[in-house]
């Protein structure tokens, strides 16, 4: 308790720096993520390529990956532009073939009655088949989340500053409270994300406290 009382500065500089690679990196996979899966969902042929193509990225050791990325990004190898691509990379692996599945499990007969009403693609996608997907997509991006949070500190490996920052310093110098405040802060940091999900998931779709929507039991 004395070291991190005395660290204070030190501990909200590594969850600073935590949370702006972190969060990034969630934001930019869900964005790509919809289009995405929207694409793979209405191009059969290129189904298969993409949902096998978003699952082999999370087999890719994250150490190797956080590596090979300044290469190709023309980047320095503690650059936190590399370790945001690579978190970018592995949610988009967890989220992709999930939002497939919402997407699909969404109910036809409500899609035929947006369709009676007019509604074109685009409109029914964004009006309807997204929203009755969103409690499985939302159950989705809560595993990927929690799991970017933890691999952020990977990067700590490397000399990138994060919470992980704390267990590596932590071990150099035999300090456990430190190592042991780093552990408790990612737990919490993933913990408290996650809740923060939960409740813009619940104000944005109330419909979903239920698990009323038949997408929503897609999630699991």
């Amino acid at each position: 308790m004395t070291w991190i009382l005395a660290s204070r500065a030190l501990i909200l500089s590594c969850l600073e720096s935590h949370l702006a690679q972190a969060l990034p990196a969630i934001g930019a996979a869900l964005l790509i993520t919809i289009p995405l899966a929207r694409l793979a969902q209405r191009a059969r042929p290129l189904r298969g390529l993409i949902t096998i193509a978003a699952s082999l990225l999370y087999a890719i050791p994250s150490l190797a990956l956080f590596v090979i990325l300044p290469i190709i990004l023309a980047t320095g190898i503690r650059s936190t532009l590399n370790v945001v691509v690579a978190l970018a990379l592995y949610a988009l692996a967890l989220l992709v073939p999930a939002t497939v599945e919402a997407l699909d499990a969404v109910d036809h007969r409500s899609l035929d009655a947006a369709t009676a009403m007019g509604m074109g693609r685009l409109r029914r996608f964004t009006t309807v088949e997204l929203p009755l997907a969103g409690p499985a997509i939302v159950a989705a991006l809560r595993v990927a989340t929690v799991s970017t949070i933890s691999l952020t500190t990977v990067g700590a490996v490397l000399g990138v500053r994060s919470l992980g920052w704390l267990f590596t310093d932590g071990f150099e110098r035999g300090i456990w409270p430190e190592i042991i405040a780093g552990v408790l802060l990612t737990a919490l940091t993933a913990l408290v994300v996650d809740l923060l999900i939960v409740a813009g998931g619940r104000l944005l779709m109330p419909w979903s406290r239920g698990g009323g929507a038949r997408a929503g039991r897609a999630a699991a």
